[in-house]
């Protein structure tokens, strides 16, 4: 993400949130990074981190045991400022001045890439999330013959997203032509890849797929990408694409006449805020689904069923759920398993533990060496969902295909736009 690096670090202190628990007397502290985007056009994805935090604080009361002590829990949570540079800053930070045993990470390429960058470089044990494994595996120059020593990932990949989004589409009736949004990024040049993206698969299903290439994030102007999908006839619109970047399409294809039947898109429209920003043109978009209350789930830590921890986030924040608090909450479940079954807090014995995970969480299970592609890659379930309006919220995201996933339940079909 092409940000400069002052547009972010001028007149911003540092988001840092230490808890502590109250065993913080004891001699022996164990201390957890978390690095997410506090702030920036990527914050929605660090909206609900102070929150879980908040509830680990809890968990964490009584202290856990790590190789036969009782050892108080520090979680140190830092802002990546939606910035590449700052993910890196902040995670030197944990790793050099804080001492952390563990580094957690969450919130697109642009915030899990350079932190696990850094603990890898430096041999801290790193679990990180939310970001398709393929940018974060490939966008790191991972080797699939070695993988990584001390970085691993639990999400899906881009050969989920590319089946529910297509599956919902064969579900109705439209052209098959699809117009991409894909910025230079690095989820955009992932998902816009001509052999791991969408073009090579859309077009073995016979889909036609117009790709006006690449633009910067922030970009004030899609008249160019609305008039190359109108001169193509296209009737599905796809990409992955921030927040404000979605709001500025939406409204430019609306003024501009560009009616497409389905609007399925990644990043933008995981959450109820940006939902809400849209007004009437929330209703109908697609997007895909990697936690709801709706998932058969429950956590490890607190016993909570998913829809018990989304209820429960609702009632104490006055706010609707979002899909990254379920993955905010399991990567601190992976956390305390593995700290629990580690011989000590040496690097390389944490990073044993991790690696050694095989548990169930609040977004499913968790097991790296099986569950995905490489050694460091365990893969979660994903479906699709669509917006419509709702009876406890003004847009209710319903799950409208589970091919994937048939444990999720779904809620209803796609409808056409």
């Amino acid at each position: 993400m092409n940000f400069s690096r002052r547009t972010f670090t001028q007149g911003m202190a540092i988001a840092a949130v230490s808890s502590v628990s109250p065993l913080v007397w004891a001699a022996d502290v164990v201390k957890i990074g978390y690095v997410s985007p506090q702030t920036g056009p990527l914050a929605p994805f660090g909206e609900a981190d102070k929150w879980v935090i908040e509830q680990m604080t809890a968990a964490f009361k009584d202290g856990i045991d790590i190789g036969g002590k009782k050892h108080a829990v520090q979680i140190i949570l830092k802002d990546s400022q939606s910035n590449p540079n700052r993910a890196g800053e902040v995670a030197s930070d944990l790793v050099l001045k804080d001492k952390v045993a563990l580094v957690l990470t969450a919130g697109t390429p642009e915030t899990a890439n350079p932190v696990s960058d850094v603990c890898e470089l430096n041999e801290v044990p790193c679990i990180s999330s939310v970001v398709p494994w393929q940018p974060w595996f490939f966008g790191r120059k991972g080797n699939p013959a070695t993988g990584f020593n001390f970085t691993y990932h639990i999400f899906w990949g881009l050969e989920d997203v590319i089946a529910n989004f297509t599956n919902g589409w064969q579900s109705v009736k439209t052209n098959k032509k699809v117009g991409g949004l894909f910025p230079n990024d690095g989820d955009g040049n992932a998902w816009g890849d001509k052999e791991l993206g969408f073009p090579k698969p859309l077009s073995a299903m016979g889909y036609s797929l117009t790709d006006p290439g690449r633009f910067q994030n922030g970009t004030q102007d899609f008249s160019a990408q609305i008039a190359a999908f109108k001169k193509d006839g296209v009737e599905i619109v796809t990409g992955v694409v921030i927040p404000p970047d979605a709001k500025t399409f939406l409204t430019q294809a609306k003024q501009q006449g560009f009616k497409p039947k389905v609007i399925t898109l990644g990043k933008a429209l995981l959450f109820p805020g940006a939902i809400e920003a849209l007004g009437d043109l929330g209703e109908g978009l697609s997007t895909e689904v990697w936690w709801s209350p709706s998932h058969p789930f429950a956590s490890s830590l607190t016993k909570q069923s998913a829809k018990a921890l989304a209820e429960q986030y609702e009632s104490s924040t006055k706010k609707q759920w979002t899909q990254p608090i379920g993955f905010a909450h399991a990567l601190f479940e992976v956390a305390t398993d593995a700290l629990k079954r580690s011989k000590s807090l040496k690097a390389t014995d944490v990073r044993d533990a991790v690696a050694g995970t095989k548990m169930k969480t609040v977004v499913g299970d968790v097991a790296w060496g099986g569950q995905g592609p490489f050694k460091n890659v365990s893969k979660t379930p994903l479906v699709l969902g669509q917006w419509n309006k709702g009876q406890k919220h003004r847009y209710e995201l319903t799950i409208v295909n589970n091919e994937t996933a048939k444990s999720i339940p779904v809620g209803g079909t796609l409808k056409l736009m």
